[in-house]
């Protein structure tokens, strides 16, 4: 029922910043969560930040340190990713996902988005 659609990614310079963005529709989240993770080309996909839809606390991957942050606006059940300081590592697909329980080491994902290619060239 639910449906989440990325956009945003696409060719950066190393340094440079993006703004990856997931809407959401079919339904309100209330209080599920919402997050964002990463997938390379023959590695598993990997966990980078979460939040309540209603707000409060959120969390990170510790590899980001700092440079990733997530936020929302709830008038057009949205949620962003903000990421700075892009190096070429970060170059993959990057998934939108709601669920009950997103973090790094354990999840339980009810939708995902389609995913948007970011690439970081050198």
């Amino acid at each position: 029922q639910v449906q989440l659609v990325e956009s945003g990614g696409g060719l950066v310079q190393a340094g440079g910043s993006l703004r990856l963005s997931c809407a959401a529709s079919g339904r309100t989240f209330s209080t599920a969560r919402m997050g964002w993770f990463r997938q390379a080309p023959g590695k598993e996909r990997e966990f980078l930040a979460a939040m309540n839809w209603s707000g409060g606390s959120t969390y990170y991957a510790d590899s980001m340190k700092g440079r990733f942050t997530i936020s929302r606006d709830n008038v057009k059940n949205t949620f962003y990713l903000q990421m700075n300081s892009l190096k070429p590592e970060d170059t993959a697909v990057y998934y939108c996902a709601a669920g009950p329980l997103l973090g790094p080491t354990a999840r339980i994902v009810d939708h995902w988005g389609q995913g948007t290619q970011v690439t970081v060239s050198s």
